[in-house]
């Protein structure tokens, strides 16, 4: 086949992870053996920066599920007449294949999956496993139902489960690998005593000031889990981890222009200030020159800046002020990259890092 057949194909998708070293052998044989288009229904949308964009006929069915790009596959719960937010997904293929290194897999595992979704990931953890060694819970019944379709079209017959995946797995017993494929607000501990000691937990999490980081929890003898933060991800949240919107208060105030809040969208900065300033959520997109922001707390704090143009506070307090002074802190601390952080998840919380476990990074707001 020439290179201008194989372009938009599923083989040269996997070409394109491989040459990125994201697939190794082992996992390039396993994909090429479970195709993607097995699991996209034939309605889907693309997801556009403000909007879901429906895929209208094959060829343009084919190019998106071929692509490394998410398909969108559910809207707004599956409800009619909804305003059309994304609320279920195949994800990327590129972070599909980062998140199942991360695992670190090997022959004998069992692993859990959070989120079964399409079925895709469960059916290459059949596929690399077998199917005995397999979890996998999904929330939505109507997905849970497609997906079982789509697994068992493969030939794969996984342990599948309709329910919450914050509670045990009935009859499962301890695993050696989680991995979630929607993003937590925080790692419940309850997840964590289904991992045996030494076991890997894999999981987006998406808190209020950054959109989305991958962490992989390695869980200790005394029940904890630790582990780095391994890049930025963007995924669906689970249903119950869902931001509940902030009531801002009070009339705007004009500030001078200051800090450029395009810095304030860098994923090492919005997790060192996710850490300083709990409850704080930021919201964001860039713009010709730079990059406009939205913040706001829920004791109704709220501001906006874009860059070049003067912040706008509401409500108590000086909310820009406070993320400046913490982008001060950030400076002094060396602008550290996303993978110098890390989090640790104890039976009483979770907390974030930089550089060492010890370096927990306290909060100055409450």
């Amino acid at each position: 086949m020439s290179t201008a057949q194989e372009t938009g194909t599923y083989r040269a998708l996997l070409q394109d992870l491989a040459d990125r070293g994201l697939l190794d052998s082992r996992w390039r044989r396993v994909f090429e053996a479970v195709p993607r288009s097995q699991f996209i229904p034939p309605d889907v949308w693309r997801q556009l920066p403000d909007r879901c964009e429906p895929v209208v006929g094959t060829d343009e069915w084919l190019a998106l599920v071929n692509s490394d790009e998410p398909v969108v596959t559910q809207l707004d719960d599956g409800a009619e007449d909804g305003p059309g937010i994304a609320t279920s997904s195949n994800s990327q293929p590129s972070m599909v294949a980062q998140m199942l290194g991360l695992l670190g897999l090997e022959d004998g595992h069992r692993v859990l999956e959070i989120g079964t979704g399409t079925g895709y990931v469960a059916a290459l953890l059949s596929e690399r496993l077998g199917d005995q060694q397999v979890y996998s819970i999904e929330l939505d019944p109507v997905l849970a139902q497609q997906a079982a379709e789509h697994i068992a079209g493969a030939g794969y017959r996984p342990h599948l489960r309709v329910g919450d995946g914050e509670q045990p797995f009935p009859g499962m017993g301890q695993v050696d690998r989680v991995i979630a494929t929607c993003a937590l607000r925080h790692v419940p501990h309850a997840l964590v005593r289904q991992v045996r000691s030494g076991g890997v937990i894999v999981t987006p999490l998406a808190r209020d000031f950054w959109s989305g980081a991958v962490v992989q929890l390695h869980v200790q003898d005394d029940g904890t889990a630790v582990g780095p933060v391994c890049g930025g991800a963007m995924y669906m949240p689970m249903r119950s981890h869902r931001p509940v919107p902030h009531e801002i208060e009070g009339k705007g105030r004009p500030r001078a222009a200051g800090l450029d809040p395009a810095r304030i969208l860098d994923l090492g900065f919005a997790l060192y200030a996710g850490a300083r300033l709990p409850g704080v959520r930021v919201t964001g997109r860039g713009t010709t020159d730079g990059a406009r922001v939205w913040v706001s707390h829920p004791d109704g704090a709220a501001a906006t800046a874009a860059t070049g143009e003067e912040a706008w506070q509401y409500g108590p307090g000086l909310l820009w002020d406070e993320i400046e002074q913490v982008w001060q802190e950030y400076e002094s601390a060396g602008l550290p990259d996303a993978e110098q952080f890390g989090m640790t998840v104890t039976d009483r919380g979770q907390h974030i890092w930089l550089r060492d476990p010890a370096a927990i990074i306290q909060p100055r707001r409450t």
